[in-house]
């Protein structure tokens, strides 16, 4: 354990004796090349006025941080400076009392200055000066969960769809419990929770309807996936309208108001209602799909969709910043084309003319999604957060 800075007063006080023997003058010339006949060498110190041999300096001084290092302050102090006056000669065989005592404190950068002295066995003063030592501080060790035989719960929104379904299968392979959240299509979602429950392991999956466009869709949907396996631990918001690509002269505001409750509000609201308890363990993981719309060239009818997915991005950024001295990470996943039915609308020509425009050759499968997502929301990326990880085969490039 390092020292307790806040325990340390002014005016204290530690010393420590010690006799200077040969054996410690020959290590210490030894040590550091000084082998100035004044220190070693016994005919050549009586040639001198001195008449004897004299202890290098040094190695008196050394003792200072003896006491620094193990009494005042102790286990974690750095010397930092230190002013030296050499008063009187130390002679083989003397015995010396080395104190040093607090003479001021520094709160904001955990700083002692410390005087500092050396006396001989007749009391006489042979060294004075001033040092200043820093007090360190013990990285704390990485927090964990209040139950680490817990398992750990994923809720997903959208899941019943392509890459909802492959998140939800990724996450229950790797071990957590999985929420399928779906608003209309009870079929799909329960194929996912079949498909997850055939999985050689322990998993366990349900299948939640929630409208998260209505006014208390979001709350439901939390506090159903809590009385289901419990509170959640990882939450990732992937729901979406569909494109509902649209000239902006045709558009109205419900249009965009309809990604912006989907996408936006209820990922607002899910963050809300999931937070106390990840914040209560020191562990969460929210990860937001969002879009490669957001930074690439505009697609021209896709304004709600990209305005609500730039929405998302931006509010993920701040939360992340937030929450995360609680031990929650925050981030996003941006997706490129994605063969899913959400580009069904889209022409097969301009399909394969974006996947051949992509330096990987190929659009995205649901599979290469659902691997970011697992990486942002395990224990290796715990200190990731506020980053957006692109998933677009190069398409886009920062």
């Amino acid at each position: 354990m390092f020292a307790d800075f806040d325990a340390i007063k002014v005016g204290e006080t530690r010393s420590l004796t010690r006799t200077i023997t040969e054996a410690d003058v020959r290590r210490f010339a030894e040590m550091t090349g000084d082998d100035n006949p004044l220190h070693v060498d016994r005919a050549y110190a009586e040639s001198t006025s001195f008449k004897d041999i004299v202890v290098h300096g040094m190695l008196s001084a050394s003792f200072i941080s003896t006491v620094i290092g193990t009494q005042l302050p102790g286990p974690g102090a750095l010397w930092v400076a230190q002013s030296l006056e050499f008063l009187l000669p130390v002679r083989l065989g003397d015995t010396l009392t080395i104190t040093c005592t607090v003479t001021a404190k520094h709160e904001r950068d955990r700083l002692l200055d410390l005087d500092t002295a050396i006396t001989n066995q007749a009391g006489r003063l042979v060294l004075s000066g001033a040092g200043k030592v820093k007090v360190l501080e013990v990285r704390p060790a990485p927090a964990l969960a209040s139950d680490p035989d817990r398992r750990r719960v994923a809720l997903v929104t959208g899941g019943g769809g392509g890459i909802g379904r492959a998140i939800c299968q990724r996450l229950a392979r790797d071990g957590l419990d999985v929420v399928v959240a779906y608003r209309g299509r009870a079929d799909r979602a329960d194929a996912v929770v079949d498909a997850i429950q055939a999985l050689d392991g322990p998993a366990r999956a349900v299948a939640i309807q929630a409208d998260l466009a209505s006014p208390d869709g979001a709350g439901a949907l939390a506090r159903q996936a809590a009385q289901a396996f419990g509170a959640v631990d990882v939450l990732i918001n992937n729901a979406s309208p569909a494109i509902g690509a649209k000239p902006f002269a045709e558009m109205a505001w419900a249009d965009i108001q309809a990604h912006l409750d989907v996408q936006v509000k209820a990922a607002f609201l899910l963050s809300q209602a999931s937070l106390p308890a990840m914040a209560e363990r020191r562990f969460g993981r929210i990860v937001n799909i969002t879009s490669q719309v957001t930074d690439g060239a505009p697609t021209v009818a896709w304004t709600a969709y990209a305005l609500a997915k730039s929405a998302l991005a931006t509010m993920s950024r701040y939360l992340a910043a937030e929450v995360g001295p609680s031990g929650v990470t925050v981030n996003c996943v941006a997706p490129g084309m994605t063969e899913t039915a959400l580009i069904g609308d889209i022409p097969q020509k301009a399909q394969l003319i974006a996947a051949r425009q992509t330096p990987m050759r190929r659009l995205a499968a649901p599979e290469d999604i659902a691997a970011a997502v697992a990486y942002l929301v395990s224990t290796e990326a715990g200190f990731v957060t506020g980053h957006t990880l692109a998933v677009n085969g190069g398409m886009v490039m920062r």
